[in-house]
């Protein structure tokens, strides 16, 4: 080897040594130290989150290295019993792409300087003990695809700005005290996948949810339970081409099912019961392709019907359609 590829190598070597984490990064992520519980500090050894010298970066910390420094791109400190407040210093972390921190004891809003993350694409909080409004800077993160913020105590209404976010594919919002109508405009979301608004105390019609013609082109499932909806099952349903389950069960809703609704060519698990629906169950869904369940009891159906594995309990998680 000659002399000029030795020192070539010497200089390389020299570079991955003395690079650095930005500042930015290590005050931030110091602040969060010294704010967590001892579950998280005890693994936090050094003052570098992505590691110095012979000290491994910090546990859930992932860093990247941009030009001559190292910048964090992703946090993830779940299920070890964080108490306090949401750590306002996570929103100083420019270069995030994924932050977790679901299943802990987080408490009060979410700042709204969470829209400062343009980069975050995952923002994953369920399973703590949130509270205030959604912020509507939520609706800055273009990037975002994932958003899950189930299982807290987050009230008032579902943000407008939501339909914003044009990458967004998974919107978990269930298990909160959400109020007010569903925003329309999360039907022009052309990237959701997944629509999770169950357990809250919604109101409004299905037929308001769909106003916009070609509305959720790509939605496979969407829950809508245990709320305080009205009205009937509009036709514009049968629109909803990519649509796997449906689940209306414990709602206020009435009216007859309109046969175009076994139209729906995936449609796999409908769920209609503990509402105030009548007529007959039209005889289009006893020959669908891929119907496997219908759920219709607690209504006032007329005799006759024949419905499909009523019995059969489908114990549908959290987490069974995320990434």
């Amino acid at each position: 080897m000659g002399f000029i590829q030795i020192l070539l190598l010497l200089f390389l070597g020299t570079s991955v040594v003395h690079c650095k984490t930005i500042k930015r990064d290590m005050k931030a992520l110091n602040e969060i130290k010294a704010s967590l519980g001892w579950r998280v500090v005890y693994a936090w050894v050094g003052d570098d989150p992505c590691g110095d010298g012979d000290l491994p970066p910090w546990s859930g910390v992932t860093c990247s290295t941009v030009g001559d420094f190292r910048v964090v791109t992703e946090l993830e400190v779940y299920a070890v019993s964080i108490v306090g407040p949401f750590p306002t210093a996570v929103t100083n972390l420019l270069d995030l792409t994924r932050l977790d921190l679901h299943n802990n004891k987080l408490t009060g809003p979410i700042p709204p300087q969470i829209g400062r993350l343009k980069r975050l694409k995952i923002l994953n909080l369920r399973w703590n003990k949130l509270q205030d409004i959604i912020p509507p800077e939520i609706g800055e993160l273009q990037q975002l695809t994932h958003l899950y913020l189930s299982f807290n105590n987050f009230k008032g209404e579902i943000p407008r700005e939501l339909a914003n976010l044009p990458e967004l594919r998974y919107l978990h919002l269930h298990e909160n005290r959400l109020i007010g109508r569903v925003p329309p405009e999360l039907g022009t979301l052309h990237s959701l996948r997944h629509l999770d608004l169950g357990n809250n105390h919604l109101v409004g019609t299905l037929r308001e949810l769909m106003r916009y013609e070609g509305c959720f082109p790509s939605l496979r499932n969407l829950y809508l339970n245990n709320n305080y909806l009205s009205g009937g099952i509009p036709a514009q349903l049968e629109n909803l081409a990519n649509l796997e389950i449906l689940y209306l069960s414990y709602n206020k809703m009435s009216g007859v099912v309109p046969p175009n609704l076994a139209h729906i060519p995936k449609l796999t698990y409908l769920y209609l019961d503990h509402n105030q629906f009548s007529g007959r169950i039209p005889d289009a869904f006893y020959s669908h392709p891929f119907l496997k369940d219908m759920y219709i009891e607690g209504n006032s159906f007329k005799d006759g019907v024949n419905p499909i594995g009523v019995h059969k309990v489908l114990e549908l998680s959290d987490t069974d359609f995320t990434f």
